[in-house]
């Protein structure tokens, strides 16, 4: 793994955790646990599409759109949890 890899996930994780963080308002997040959010989103997105059978493409809009999705998914298990309790 090269760093060049790392930076493409730091950065794709941190698009991602930050556009789900605006959206799921019932769960607010500071930057480092947005890109950490958005980092998971991306093997919960990458995951789910791959059950689903959808292919968004190749590209880095491709792979911000799937951590998108992925971060949305994970930060509403973590707002329904925050609930239960």
């Amino acid at each position: 793994m090269s760093l060049e890899t790392v930076l493409v996930w730091i950065v794709v994780g941190g698009i991602a955790g930050l556009l789900a963080d605006s959206l799921v308002k019932s769960v607010s997040l500071g930057l480092v646990a947005a890109i950490v959010v958005g980092i998971l989103g991306a093997f919960v997105g990458g995951w789910l599409f791959g059950v689903m059978k959808i292919s968004i493409g190749g590209g880095i809009l491709g792979q911000i759109v799937v951590a998108f999705v992925g971060a949305v998914v994970l930060l509403l298990l973590v707002g329904a949890i925050r609930r239960r309790r």
